[in-house]
């Protein structure tokens, strides 16, 4: 049967999807593609357990050295907007070479910015550029028939939130030997490399449609008004994105004072602790496939308020915390991944603008929930975080309740 056609172009500018390879992509393809996105992704939170350094090295308070949070995501979520649409209009190699060269002077700029502003600078444009992991991600989709997509999927995202979650033991290991710039400047390096490999490695993906670029934005922006799942998808991750964001943004300020006192290197192992949550990315891809999204999601905001809780009243116990960040970093990886399933059934041919929308929408609610986070901590501390923190997935759980039981 014929691949459906793009909702927003005529036939003739319509452009048919490559039918995947039944048994699916080669294992050594899925996993160039998860690293990648690991390497890639790490990039925007390598700050988060730097906050404090960058405080002191810059001189600035706290609630603007969490501004380098905010400002990183407020970049990518102008990139998925903006960019990621691209990936259903050109030649997906070409498009991923040209942004990871972009990122990589912008890293580079970062490393050796002379000035606070500089470094915002920096991160907010790098931000902007990052976005090929979710450019990856469409692309593995579209390798993967429909019955093993969830699981493709979830194997490639555990590659993106092993990044994410590596990031800060790897940002604050290489700040404690070399300094926060080293930071910067390896990642450059690693970029570069990446775009090399990537640029040779990958298959050629036609483009699915050949609308021109205000079109595209026309056409991701319908996406939205005519899938509520999209909508709600979006809804569900931004407010688990935003509790997971506030976390993170604080707890550098936490375990840099009393009754802790860690150094640069105990925040990174800290973060450690995080890294199990993406073990739950294969499990929740299955849990995808097998048409257990609903139920699922409800379990994870569940899972998220009662992190919270424990972090909040477990705020001077180690284990306690420790134990709130992996419960944590499982709700929010298992309705990222349930959120992707459920989007990209939606429409075949324009994987790239509905994964462009959902990325954006959420993002911006990381952005909220990091400057929100620094607000609270500044104000009221760590126990006015874990609140605002638990009353995010609540939110979510409610706008759950009035989901359609066929959704």
């Amino acid at each position: 049967m014929p691949a459906p056609r793009d909702l927003d172009a005529p036939p003739h500018q319509t452009a048919a999807r490559a039918q995947p390879d039944p048994a699916g992509p080669p294992s050594w393809l899925v996993l160039l593609l998860a690293v990648a996105c690991g390497l890639t992704v790490a990039n925007l939170y390598y700050a988060q357990p730097l906050l404090s350094t960058l405080q002191r090295a810059f001189q600035v308070d706290a609630v603007t050295a969490g501004g380098l949070i905010t400002a990183t995501q407020i970049g990518y979520a102008t990139g998925l907007l903006l960019l990621v649409p691209l990936g259903d209009r050109i030649e997906n190699r070409r498009l991923i070479t040209i942004l990871l060269t972009l990122a990589t002077s912008a890293l580079v700029v970062a490393g050796l910015a002379p000035s606070f502003g500089v470094l915002l600078g920096a991160l907010l444009t790098g931000g902007a550029t990052l976005v090929v992991a979710q450019i990856l991600v469409p692309f593995a989709a579209d390798l993967a028939p429909d019955h093993t997509r969830g699981r493709v999927v979830g194997r490639v995202m555990t590659g993106l939130l092993t990044g994410i979650l590596l990031s800060r033991t790897l940002g604050s290991l290489l700040a404690e030997a070399a300094g926060w710039r080293s930071v910067y400047l390896t990642s450059a390096a690693l970029m570069a490399m990446l775009t090399l490999v990537l640029r040779s490695a990958l298959p050629r993906r036609p483009p699915t449609a050949r609308l021109g670029y205000p079109q595209l934005l026309r056409s991701t922006a319908r996406l939205v008004r005519i899938h509520p799942a999209l909508r709600r998808r979006a809804l569900y991750q931004a407010a688990m994105f935003g509790a997971f964001s506030a976390f993170w943004t604080t707890i550098s300020y936490v375990l840099t004072s009393a009754p802790f006192h860690f150094s640069q290197l105990g925040v990174g192992l800290f973060a450690l602790a995080g890294a199990g949550g993406a073990a739950v990315a294969p499990l929740a891809g299955r849990w995808a496939d097998r048409g257990l999204a609903r139920p699922m999601t409800a379990a994870a905001f569940v899972l998220a308020a009662l992190a919270f809780a424990l972090a909040g009243f477990g705020r001077t116990s180690l284990v306690a915390l420790g134990l709130a960040a992996i419960l944590l970093d499982v709700a929010a990886q298992t309705t990222l991944i349930l959120g992707q399933q459920v989007i990209y059934q939606l429409d075949p041919q324009a994987r790239a603008r509905l994964n462009s929308a959902f990325m954006a929408i959420f993002f911006v609610g990381g952005a909220i929930g990091s400057q929100a986070g620094s607000f609270a901590y500044h104000y009221g501390g760590w126990v006015a975080v874990a609140a605002f923190g638990a009353a995010l997935p609540v939110l979510g759980l409610l706008l759950w309740l009035t989901e359609p039981r066929n959704n």
